[in-house]
């Protein structure tokens, strides 16, 4: 039986994970979750890897949660399959994570995306949050990191109606960081995680943390975070690499000291 996750390294510093299951449009059942949570921690823990690109195939990134896996289940099941840990875990890599979106990106699949910190979709990428159409809500985050992403009108707009979005709709609205034609989007993707991983670690892992913390602070606890995170990197050798590369006008060597 193929492995439902399959780890790449198609670059120094960059792992790549890729939903296989094309048989059903990679929809995400639990032991794709339970792979996505033990690779990300995995990666997450591993110091030669300085960024991950999460991906699919051309026809899906991941086009939903596995309906017929949980269409009769009950609340206690649905509790003890633990899929609300799973989304944190796969959320709480500490390395940077771009998605990289071809096809359908829905449901669970758009939230899985939305886990990410940077999304890549290709031109023909389709979006959206279909859930109440079969008579449940978001379940993955897309209740909050939709709407955190694109603010509360157009949130409930694809939450509320259930319909796709483009991948072009998704970038005007920002939720994609770029829109690539699709024979391009995985090598973008990887090409963005390289130059990501030959900068400093310690500089982004703090950015990142920064960044996600902030969102869910008030503004001057977000700035004293920002303030002590940049103070603290001057404790770095990295630190006095980059700046010492920077006025001798040469290319750094970063460490991650």
């Amino acid at each position: 039986m193929a492995d439902p996750v399959l780890l790449e390294h198609p670059a120094d510093g960059v792992a790549l994970l890729r939903i296989n299951r094309p048989e059903a449009r990679n929809a995400l059942n639990l032991e794709v979750r339970k792979h996505l949570a033990r690779h990300l921690t995995e990666l997450g823990e591993n110091e030669a890897t300085r960024a991950v690109v999460l991906t699919g195939n051309q026809k899906s990134f991941a086009a939903g949660a596995d309906i017929k896996e949980m269409a009769d289940a009950g609340t206690i099941e649905m509790y003890q399959r633990g899929v609300h840990k799973l989304w944190r875990t796969i959320a709480s890599c500490p390395k940077p994570v771009i998605a990289a979106v071809n096809g359908f990106a829905l449901g669970g699949g758009c939230e899985l995306a939305m886990t990410c910190d940077i999304i890549i979709a290709g031109e023909t990428a389709k979006f959206g949050q279909p859930e109440v159409k079969i008579g449940i809500i978001p379940g993955g985050g897309a209740t909050q990191r939709l709407t955190r992403a694109v603010g509360k009108y157009k949130a409930m707009r694809y939450i509320l109606g259930g319909d796709p979005f483009n991948a072009r709709e998704a970038f005007e609205m920002g939720l994609a960081s770029e829109v690539v034609p699709d024979a391009e989007v995985e090598q973008r993707a990887i090409a963005l995680a390289q130059q990501i991983a030959e900068l400093p670690p310690l500089a982004i892992q703090l950015a990142k943390e920064a960044v996600l913390a902030g969102m869910e602070a008030p503004l001057s606890s977000a700035l004293a975070l920002e303030a002590k995170s940049a103070q603290m990197l001057f404790s770095s050798q990295d630190q006095k690499e980059g700046m010492r590369a920077f006025i001798e006008k040469r290319k750094p060597k970063f460490t991650g000291r």
